[in-house]
């Protein structure tokens, strides 16, 4: 019986651990190749160990899959380029590329130091970018060999609700995954022509990163029973979002347990409207409440 991925070469990013992991062996048993990428930190961002990646490659190959280990910095440049080389070099193509890796350095801002707003911004944002940036420029290569000028091409990015609806306590985490939202719709409209779709998960999940929270207990596993927060559920989405089924760009979904949920972006609430002229702040004061419109707020917040 076919798989829904056969034939297909996936990378996962940050697959050593978590959500990454989960990603990794159901893209397999979904019956993709993978290369299974982890730069094998500890949650400080100190030191490299290979063995939590080869623990996932070893898992799928032992389930009958195919796995090979990397382990780039995807956020370093020539990294990122070398990963997606390397499923190209080994698997002779590649199809699907799951962005995952991150770290947290939780502070509120005006505590928060340079190095925990940089290190941030540059494992989510630019970590993101850098592998998808490589990955396009290879697919919009093969697409050009091709007389409709299209290839095959899925790409799974991991935003959060922390950058859909903002964040108190971690403004670096929330500006980042906000930012990887917003790559996806770019990335989406850049590349569907090309036969590239770009869509986003934002998951609720237990993982090490997670668990490190201050309010880590609403993930813990359950003593019996559904376990709502198994990173499995966000894993199999990646999949679903990874397959043919998928003919959509530039969406996303919040996702946990027994829950999917489609999630739109900034949309227009209510309008002034002149037709002759601009508006003035007194014009804006005296028409506040019409601005604003019927929308519910709590004080302080739209």
């Amino acid at each position: 019986m076919a798989k829904l991925l056969d034939g297909k070469v996936a990378i996962v990013s940050g697959a050593g651990r978590g959500l990454g992991r989960e990603e990794a062996l159901a893209l397999a048993r979904a019956g993709a190749r993978v290369v299974v990428n982890d730069v094998g930190t500890s949650l400080a961002g100190d030191g490299q160990d290979r063995s939590p990646a080869e623990q996932t490659v070893a898992d799928i190959v032992a389930a009958g899959g195919r796995a090979v280990t990397n382990g780039e910095d995807v956020a370093d440049w020539a990294g990122a380029r070398r990963t997606v080389e390397q499923a190209w070099d080994t698997f002779g193509s590649l199809d699907i590329l799951v962005n995952n890796a991150g770290v947290l350095r939780d502070r509120m801002s005006f505590n928060m130091s340079e190095d925990e707003f940089d290190v941030v911004m540059r494992v989510h944002a630019k970590g993101h970018f850098a592998l998808t940036s490589h990955a396009c420029e290879r697919w919009r290569t093969a697409a050009k060999s091709h007389a409709d000028g299209r290839t095959w091409g899925r790409i799974v990015n991991t935003s959060s609700e922390a950058g859909l609806i903002g964040s108190p306590g971690n403004a670096n985490y929330a500006m980042a995954k906000a930012a990887i939202a917003a790559l996806t719709i770019s990335i989406g409209r850049e590349m569907q022509k090309y036969g590239v779709l770009s869509n986003f998960i934002a998951p609720r999940a237990r993982t090490r990163m997670t668990e490190s929270m201050p309010d880590a207990s609403m993930f813990a596993r359950p003593a019996t029973g559904f376990d709502a927060f198994h990173p499995r559920w966000p894993a199999e989405l990646a999949t679903f979002l990874a397959s043919d089924a998928v003919d959509f760009t530039g969406c996303g979904f919040i996702v946990w347990g027994g829950e999917v949920v489609v999630v739109r972006g900034w949309s227009m609430v209510s309008k002034l409207q002149k037709a002759d002229a601009g508006f003035t702040a007194e014009e804006l004061v005296a028409r506040r409440d019409e601005l604003l419109g019927a929308h519910p707020r709590q004080p302080g917040y739209l």
